[in-house]
């Protein structure tokens, strides 16, 4: 049994940072952990403009702990309007990606597209300049049961989209389901996935155990335990075209445990240990390593880092709450004991 394990210093490829007090609330968290992250756009107002997310870049850095070199990769918010002439403004600012939000999907989605095919001449743009499409991947027809969201989407945008845009890079975020999981496994190497913690160790039913659990409801939901097993399958396959995405998102407890909760998991706190444990629950945590520092990378055509961070099999208590500006924010598994803990 191996108590120790160091890895690649790995990167986030899926996080929401928040903007001004929160920023700085959660920051630290992700800083420590990782060495570079996909930053999320959907501010309000979104960032939909490479100028803004140039803006929205500095008060990420000027947010940064003393002495980290931590680096936010950033994003856009696509929308019915994005002209494609801001896709060249983007990649000549450093701008990787945009975000594909199916409006009303999910939190400040309701500027988000409400028909991909207004965008393809964006899309199109994106496709010789090199910039990746990240996609929040449900429809959101109010006649479509909300666990069959995702797998109605593989069929009626994604199979669609990868016609129109062969060459196109996409990664289909946050994945929940055996459809899609099999979609992105079949998929050509312009295809890939990100894991979320949450979903690669609970189920649906984590989110009534004892009462509704306001703090494991995100968006895409949690799904039938059928689904998580197929996703643990991926993530423990070792293909490169799975990688690591946490999706954290935090929200103000008062906000989060409101009759109308906030949609999201706050997992930055602990989210390499909370992966650690869902890869030795299979048995894989030799795969851990490329899954957390290599696959993402690779698939977005930059460099591995060049140092490692340690985890040690070490019971802690993660902590019940900490502090989100003037408010609290309570992390995922917040008071229960975690079996592995990052030391280094």
């Amino acid at each position: 049994m191996n108590d120790t394990l160091t890895l690649t210093r790995p990167d986030d490829w899926h996080l929401h940072l928040r903007d001004e007090a929160a920023l700085h609330s959660v920051l630290p968290y992700t800083a420590r952990q990782f060495a570079r992250a996909i930053v999320m756009p959907n501010l309000r107002p979104p960032v939909t403009t490479a100028a803004q997310a140039l803006a929205y870049r500095e008060r990420i850095l000027a947010a940064r702990p003393e002495g980290s070199d931590f680096q936010p990769l950033m994003t856009m918010y696509l929308t019915d309007n994005t002209p494609p002439d801001e896709i060249r403004r983007a990649k000549e600012a450093g701008v990787v990606a945009l975000k594909l939000y199916p409006a009303g999907a999910t939190t400040n989605s309701d500027a988000g597209v409400t028909d991909l095919r207004k965008t393809y001449p964006t899309l199109e743009a994106m496709q010789r300049e090199g910039l990746l499409l990240l996609v929040h991947g449900e429809v959101t027809d109010p006649d479509i049961d909300v666990f069959d969201r995702e797998a109605v989407f593989v069929d009626r945008v994604m199979t669609p989209l990868r016609a129109a845009m062969p060459e196109l890079k996409v990664v289909f975020e946050h994945i929940t389901t055996k459809e899609a999981a099999q979609y992105v496994t079949e998929a050509d190497r312009f295809t890939a996935a990100t894991l979320t913690p949450q979903h690669l160790l609970y189920n649906r039913n984590a989110l009534f155990t004892g009462g509704l659990r306001p703090h494991y409801y995100c968006l895409p939901v949690l799904k039938r335990e059928e689904h998580r097993q197929a996703l643990l399958k991926a993530a423990g396959s070792g293909l490169p075209k799975f990688f690591l995405g946490t999706d954290s998102a935090p929200h103000a407890a008062p906000l989060k445990e409101a009759s109308v909760c906030g949609a999201g998991c706050f997992t930055a706190l602990s989210a390499l240990e909370l992966y650690a444990e869902a890869f030795e629950a299979i048995g894989a945590l030799d795969k851990l390593d490329a899954f957390a520092g290599h696959h993402g990378p690779d698939f977005y055509g930059l460099p591995r880092n060049t140092g490692t961070v340690t985890l040690r099999r070490e019971p802690w208590t993660l902590p019940s709450a900490v502090p989100f500006g003037e408010a609290q924010l309570k992390p995922l598994r917040g008071g229960d004991t975690l079996q592995w803990k990052l030391v280094a």
